[in-house]
């Protein structure tokens, strides 16, 4: 059996196991492992300076290299993480519905876990103690394929989850993670179907596109993040410049920054200058269409690819639109389903902007950084889909799970 195999059938194993641990079980090992992490910090830093200096000398540009680094205070919010996932209610055995049939069958439908779940990831080691703690407070097994940036972050990571697991008298292939990072490896693992259950991709469109295109594996794809804001005609001006400056500036590198603006033309003239002293204050260039251009010339030109773009890093496109039915068609067009939003103080341009938009987060006055598990109440997420199914939006605990229907009778033949 070779080792992509091997790590398959052990997970395969566990999950088995997994499914029947009881709530107060599954808890206190997630409380084990949060404990883990912060006793094991020092060696974690140490791995992830490793990776950090070498990102550094291959010139990888800043807004990545803080997506991998960790510090004190961010191992201390993934053991965070785990204690949160612990508190929230477990899921698994929730009975969903209830019917009796007319012949007397009692017929119902109960939420179990989906069994091994592959993740594939760049960057972001936060990433493998939340995609761990999620997988297996539901009950799941979990195969995780780091990028070659942060391996060795993501080894000494696993290590203490390993730990906190033996320290519960759990066993430590709960999660598993695929040391390898050769493109070979990937692909088998791609083509883990006897073994892994489902498979999520999560980093650039690369990796997604080539995760969808080559995976035996039903695959849920949480996708790049060009999140749009519209500021209508009937914006609060001051609110409008702090929301952007926010979902743009917060954090380059993170999927629910803001990468395009669009700008009804009834207030271009008066906003965009306040826009570019705003935006140009924090160091970021706006390319901007012809109309934005001419009212501020310091804008860099846009061409067709810039807004398409999810640039993660000091850009940002800008489009005037004529109207709200303009500004969709646009933003449907160049999205990538993320999360967009709308400023404005019309109700009905607000709601009818809910309505149209096609994207998994749609938000009206408020910035599109707010896209994330934890700010969504679900202790952390996996990723963030794109897709429609099964799940869309910010992945908690109920996204790693299905249903099997269960049904009880007392002697029923069917006539």
């Amino acid at each position: 059996m070779d080792y992509i195999e091997n790590i398959g059938k052990r997970a395969k194993m566990a999950s088995v196991k997994l499914a029947l641990m009881l709530q107060e079980d599954k808890n206190n090992a997630l409380k084990s492992c949060a404990k883990a992490l912060i006793d094991w910090q020092d060696k974690i830093l140490e791995a992830n300076s490793e990776d950090v200096n070498r990102s550094r000398n291959n010139q990888v540009k800043e807004a990545l290299i803080d997506r991998l680094l960790l510090t004190h205070e961010r191992i201390k919010a993934m053991s965070d993480g785990l204690l949160e996932v612990s508190n929230l209610p477990d899921p698994i055995g929730e009975v969903l519905s209830m019917q009796v049939r007319p012949n007397g069958l009692v017929i119902g439908e109960k939420r179990v876990p989906l069994g091994v779940i592959g993740m594939i990831y760049e960057s972001r080691p936060n990433v493998t103690a939340d995609a761990f703690g999620l997988c297996f407070k539901t009950g799941n097994a979990v195969i995780l394929r780091g990028g070659s940036d942060a391996i060795k972050s993501n080894i000494a990571i696993v290590e203490a989850l390993h730990q906190g697991l033996e320290n519960a008298g759990v066993s430590s292939d709960a999660v598993l993670l695929i040391e390898d990072t050769s493109r070979e490896l990937v692909n088998k693992m791609m083509r883990l179907d006897n073994y892994i259950d489902i498979l999520i991709p999560r980093g650039g469109y690369g990796l997604i596109r080539s995760v969808k295109e080559n995976s035996s594996i039903p695959v849920i794809e949480t996708g790049t993040g060009n999140c749009h804001i519209y500021v209508d005609e009937y914006a609060d001006f001051d609110m409008a410049l702090d929301i952007i400056d926010n979902a743009k500036t917060q954090r380059l590198g993170v999927c629910n920054t803001c990468e395009s603006l669009v700008i009804h033309d009834k207030i271009s003239e008066a906003f965009i200058p306040l826009l570019y002293r705003r935006l140009h204050e924090k160091g970021i260039e706006i390319r901007a269409d012809k109309k934005a251009c001419a009212i501020s010339p310091e804008c860099i030109p846009a061409s067709e690819e810039d807004y398409y773009t999810e640039y993660l890093d000091k850009i940002i496109s800008l489009k005037v639109v004529d109207s709200v039915d303009e500004a969709i068609l646009h933003i449907n067009h160049y999205n990538t389903k993320h999360s967009d939003a709308i400023i404005t103080k019309d109700y009905d341009n607000a709601m009818r902007f809910h309505n149209e938009i096609d994207a998994a987060a749609v938000y009206v006055n408020a910035s599109t950084r707010f896209t994330d598990g934890n700010e969504f109440g679900f202790g952390a997420e996996i990723g963030i889909s794109t897709q429609k199914l099964h799940a869309r939006g910010p992945m908690g605990l109920k996204a790693l799970t299905t249903t099997k229907y269960i049904i009880f009778g007392n002697g029923q033949i069917r006539q």
